[in-house]
């Protein structure tokens, strides 16, 4: 069974974190999640996480973007690490990852065995800490310019390549739309290789009714394909109020 999280990095942005998750609270929802860590107030989240019951769905990695650059694995492998630690004392047990930027003067295959290197050796820290590692690809054509990783069936070629059951595809619903569509069809071929769901309206990356996404078709073959996990809601709102967080409630 499927359930909503909601990305307190987009709404309510003039408010505190933890009277961002008393709204989640309020709303009905039972997960929120952000993005880095380094930059928050743990110990208010904590607190808030206590009052509220709330569940962290899933968080990044600090450092990000770190897999495509042309180090050894240590950097990425120190972060991961101290993420690791962090995320266990907020009951978080997916950490996000984006590849980076690139490859530059690199070819793709290059840069593509450096990634992997480096994956498989965060793939034997998650397994000890016992947190899965999502691979996020992202969209090259309107957010993220020289984004290497870009393609499902590039991100499911690491998770296999790595072999662990701690490495999973963060899946971007709407990334993947503006990339290569067909999401129904990816989504069902690799579902056992995701381990997170992120959505927002196409185009704007705004709420989920009203775009050219048909959000509740793809919320029942998403649940059809056998995932289980959260969806996290992760668009910018532009309808008055709170009405885009009721609203997705709705398309379950």
């Amino acid at each position: 069974m499927i359930d909503l999280s909601v990305c307190i990095e987009m709404f309510w942005r003039d408010l505190p974190l933890h009277e961002r998750m008393q709204r989640v609270k309020a709303l009905g929802y039972k997960a929120f999640e952000f993005w880095g860590w380094k930059n928050k107030d743990l110990d208010s989240i904590r607190a808030a996480q206590k009052e509220t019951g709330l569940a962290l769905a899933a968080m990044c990695m600090e450092p990000n973007w770190a897999l495509i650059e042309r180090t050894n694995e240590k950097p990425a492998l120190d972060g991961f690490i101290e993420s690791a630690k962090v995320a266990h004392t907020l009951g978080c047990t997916r950490l996000i990852c984006v590849p980076g930027i690139g490859p530059g003067d690199d070819t793709f295959e290059m840069a593509r065995r450096r990634v992997v290197r480096k994956v498989k050796a965060l793939a034997k820290v998650a397994e000890s800490e016992g947190v899965t590692l999502l691979l996020e690809p992202l969209n090259p054509l309107v957010d993220h310019k020289g984004a290497w990783l870009t393609k499902m069936n590039e991100a499911a070629d690491l998770v296999q390549e790595t072999a662990s059951p701690n490495v999973k595809i963060l899946c971007d619903l709407y990334h993947q739309q503006i990339t290569e569509g067909n999401l129904i069809a990816n989504f069902t071929l690799y579902a056992a290789l995701v381990g997170h769901v992120h959505a927002a309206g196409v185009p704007g990356r705004h709420e989920l009714v009203g775009g050219e996404l048909d959000y509740r078709a793809l919320f029942a073959s998403i649940s059809q394909s056998g995932y289980s996990g959260y969806i996290g809601l992760e668009f910018s709102p532009v309808k008055e109020g709170d009405a885009g967080l009721k609203e997705a409630l709705g398309l379950l």
